[in-house]
């Protein structure tokens, strides 16, 4: 009895455990089910998506830059395939230097390699894949290949790189691109562009790489790869193809713009040709140069201190922010402003005794004994700083500002290069703006005398020198410079053109412009550019300038052979050509070179005779026509004189002792006589109602004194032969040119 007992009540037991076995089992399962539900149903959108992203990674496809080719279609930037070795530093499973070391047994990894490394980590994200070594030869890839297995996180990629394959020529122009540093990603990042440069390791940094970033760039496409467990990619998925940039046509000539840089050897300065019809950049030269291929991947210290630290600044892009006095090439100007606001007429002179005293202080030419009596076409051929004396003197500093302003001096051109100089045109508003201390604002008239001839507070970039002189040689239509001619889509071919577009008209009378014109004319022909321009198969028009570089004491007389080269005079030279129908106009500034005709001019004569004549240094002249227009422009106000060795100048300096100048013929297309004050006898009655300045009374064909009245202020600015009181500020250094108290005649 007890016996059957048991076993009902161990039956019993049993199935009491078995229930709760079973109903544990029911409940595991039905958690599972909600679970599997969960997962499945409402949360599979999501989990889905990670799936996938675990599968495929979208990559971002970088789009080929946009190539950079000349007038004539020669490749100036270019783009060429090459492999990369490549880490990831969040996928690789053992320390960084330990797999750096153990890859560089495979492949070639300078220390120069390590450094770029780690800054760019230092810069980037942990999972983005950072370049360890570039350009790697195919041995080196079929090495890593064969161990590929042996480095997770490490891989090979296949990248375009960018090349400058003319090296150092137009570098400054053409800039260069880098890459991405924390900076320029943070901006990005805040910026609308920030899609479009996901993947993007490089961007333009200088030059015309960095004005046209967004046309080189193109829009950033994008592959779905299916990868493995191990982050390796198994497929292409899906592709979105990128656009690739588009293509810059410059303007620029790049046999001319080699022709230049050769002439300027070691030499430092600048050229800017310009076309003055249309505002094509012709040439854009700063000399010394380098290498912008050295930037591409970042520069080594080493190379990078040797550029930075050079004391002849090859970095320093010259025709943009470099700044000098425009010396004597500021002449034909001041003659024309003369001309326009009725202060002289072309027949007015003056008797230059070689000096020019105003109140206690005397202003020398650098010609002893003066030019004798000199008209506006002799004080233009011959460089005669006492005209400008006296004729700065008349005019007054407010008067030369605003006429000059029109030109472009002291203006930013609006040229398609970024940080672009504005430079000094003095005017009296600009000084009480510039300095602080009352007593350093006040505009002292010696300082308009020292304006006059390209110096004092005067301070251009040679692309204003040469958007000016294009101005002059268009006749007053200003056209805005600039270095590309057209835009190219890479696919269709088809060009989008940078139309010429007209910036405004200078109001000016033709038949002063012409005048003009004809006196650079002969400087060309019988005047300072004459010897450098002897036998040009066509008809030019120039003026050479020379501008101080170091302040002189007033007791010691300039001899380039007694002074530290860097301290020497620079040497200046604009002009335009041919003379009727310009096609080109050009500004050029051999730094410490010394006058103008010395070095300045020759280099002119080489880069004109190439646009023109496509002659190069080392090849003979041909002849080319010359219109009847431009011959009797250019045979104006010439001496009828049948021994012309009488007027060549000797050293590129004219010798008023031999050779008379005689004012310039009337030009045929000459209305017969403005009725405007400019043609009345009396240069007082032709006040246009502005202040003048110490006004000097001249008389049409009547030489007049030099010195001007007694008692005339004594404070000079930039004087010659008189030293600066101290309530007068120097003026400031313009690069690689301080002002001096001394002026010389800048020929």
């Amino acid at each position: 009895m007890t016996e059957i007992k048991d076993t009902e009540r161990e039956i019993q037991l049993f199935r009491l455990r078995l229930s709760v076995a079973g109903l544990v089992v029911l409940t595991c399962f039905g958690l599972l089910m909600l679970r599997f539900i969960w997962l499945q149903g409402v949360r599979h959108s999501e989990y889905y998506e990670r799936a996938e992203s675990n599968r495929i990674s979208v990559v971002p496809a970088v789009p080929n830059r946009g190539l950079i080719v000349d007038r004539n279609g020669v490749i100036l930037a270019r783009n060429y395939s090459a492999y990369t070795l490549e880490i990831t530093p969040d996928k690789i499973n053992r320390p960084l230097d330990t797999v750096i070391d153990e890859l560089a047994k495979i492949v070639d990894i300078q220390p120069k390699d390590r450094k770029r490394f780690r800054r760019q980590m230092e810069e980037s994200k942990s999972f983005e894949s950072l370049p360890i070594r570039t350009r790697l030869t195919d041995e080196e890839v079929a090495r890593f290949a064969a161990q590929r297995y042996r480095f997770p996180g490490v891989d090979i990629q296949a990248r375009l790189f960018r090349q400058y394959p003319l090296g150092q020529t137009a570098s400054h122009m053409i800039g260069y691109i880098g890459r991405v540093n924390k900076r320029e990603a943070e901006r990005l990042e805040e910026s609308e562009d920030a899609a479009n440069y996901r993947g993007t390791e490089y961007i333009g940094k200088e030059g015309i790489e960095k004005s046209y970033e967004r046309e080189l760039h193109g829009a950033t496409g994008y592959d779905e790869i299916e990868v493995s467990a191990g982050g390796r990619a198994n497929r292409t998925l899906s592709r979105n193809a990128p656009t690739p940039g588009n293509n810059l046509i410059l303007s620029v000539d790049i046999e001319l713009q080699k022709i230049i840089e050769k002439a300027f050897g070691d030499r430092r300065g600048a050229l800017v040709a310009i076309e003055p019809a249309t505002g094509d950049v012709l040439a854009y030269v700063s000399m010394p140069t380098f290498d912008p291929n050295l930037f591409v991947e970042g520069i080594d210290s080493r190379s990078w201190e040797e550029l930075n630290t050079s004391l002849d600044k090859p970095l320093l892009n010259r025709p943009l922010i470099g700044s000098y006095p425009p010396g004597s090439t500021f002449k034909p100007y001041m003659a024309l402003a003369s001309l326009e606001l009725g202060k002289r007429t072309p027949e007015m002179a003056i008797s230059d005794p070689g000096f020019f005293w105003f109140g206690n202080n005397k202003f020398r030419d650098d010609k002893e004994g003066g030019h004798g009596r000199v008209d506006m076409y002799k004080s233009i051929v011959q460089s005669c700083n006492t005209f400008y004396y006296v004729l700065a003197n008349d005019l007054g500093i407010d008067a030369i500002h605003d006429f000059m302003k029109p030109f472009g001096f002291g203006q930013v051109t609006g040229i398609d290069l970024e940080n672009e100089r504005r430079g000094v045109l003095p005017s009296q508003e600009w000084k009480r703006k510039t300095f602080k201390r009352p007593e350093l604002q006040k505009w002292y008239a010696g300082e308009t005398i020292s304006v006059g001839i390209g110096q004092g507070y005067n301070s251009f970039t040679p692309i204003q020198l040469a958007h000016a002189v294009s101005n002059l040689a268009n006749n007053g239509v200003v056209m805005k410079p600039h270095l590309v001619k057209s835009i190219e889509d890479p696919n269709s071919k088809a060009r989008r053109l940078t139309v010429p577009k007209e910036s405004y008209r200078i109001p000016l009378h033709q038949e002063n412009v012409d005048f003009v014109k004809s006196a650079m004319i002969g400087v060309t022909k019988e005047g300072t550019s004459a010897r450098s321009f002897a036998n040009a198969p066509y008809i030019s028009g120039g003026k050479t300038g020379t501008a101080q570089a170091a302040a002189m004491s007033k007791t010691v007389k300039y001899d380039a052979s007694k002074i530290a080269e860097r301290l020497r005079d620079h040497s200046l030279y604009v002009a335009f050509a041919p003379a009727d129908k310009p096609k080109i106009a050009l500004a050029v500034i051999v730094e410490n070179a010394g006058f103008g005709a010395a070095a300045a001019a020759p280099i002119a004569r080489l880069a004109i005779d190439y646009y023109l004549l496509g002659k190069r240094p080392d090849e003979p002249i041909a002849k080319v026509e010359v219109s009847a227009d431009a011959q009797s422009r250019a045979d104006a106000g010439k001496p009828d004189n049948k021994k012309p060795e009488a007027n060549k100048p000797e050293s590129g300096k004219p010798d008023s002792q031999k050779t008379e100048l005689n004012k310039p013929e009337v030009q045929p297309n000459k209305p017969e006589a403005k009725k405007s004050e400019s043609s009345k006898p009396d240069a007082a009655k032709a006040d246009t109602g502005k202040p003048d300045t110490g006004k000097t009374e001249l008389k049409k064909n009547e030489p007049v004194p030099s010195a001007a009245p007694k008692g005339a202020s004594s404070t000079v600015g930039g004087a010659a032969t008189a030293s600066r009181p101290a309530n007068v500020p120097a003026a400031p250094n313009s690069t690689g040119s301080a002002k001096t108290n001394e002026q010389r005649s800048a020929p």
